[in-house]
């Protein structure tokens, strides 16, 4: 178990968790879970941590196949720039590894922002808090646990 596992089992939160052998040498660890779990990479999605210029750290949650839009993510946010995080200070902020980051259960609660291409679909897919696990769930359910907004922070 993972504490995202534990914080959506005692919510009693609508889930399935999914799991594949993962390889230390792929390339991108959310396409790898697309291609291993059979999945349109549309409806997987990686965790990307930020820092404004105020140096807070901020959860991105968008589709494996794009890449965060680090303007975008700070106009929603409410700041004048975002940049990716230093990843010794994402990890130490979620208590995950890089690679395993999941947007629930995080050892601090972090100002969240899901991609709103996310909404359309029954389902998503997130890390699980481990390389090689997933969990499916909506995206409601997501956003209820983590306390996120939607807005338009992914791009193609």
């Amino acid at each position: 178990m993972t504490p995202a596992l534990d914080l959506l089992k005692k919510a009693r939160a609508e889930h399935r968790v999914h799991s594949y052998e993962h390889d230390p040498k792929a390339a991108s660890y959310g396409l790898e879970a697309a291609e291993k779990l059979d999945l349109q990479p549309a409806r997987v999605f990686k965790t990307l941590l930020a820092s404004t210029e105020k140096g807070e750290l901020l959860v991105a949650v968008v589709p494996v196949a794009g890449s965060l839009d680090l303007k975008a993510l700070a106009h929603a946010a409410g700041a004048k720039k975002a940049e990716m995080a230093d990843p010794g200070a994402a990890q130490r902020a979620t208590g995950y590894l890089l690679g395993g980051i999941s947007p629930l259960g995080q050892k601090k609660r972090l100002r969240t922002f899901i991609d709103e291409s996310a909404q359309p679909f029954a389902t998503i897919y997130v890390s699980a808090g481990r390389r090689g696990l997933e969990v499916e769930l909506s995206a409601a359910v997501l956003a209820q646990h983590t306390n996120a907004i939607f807005a338009q922070i992914g791009r193609e």
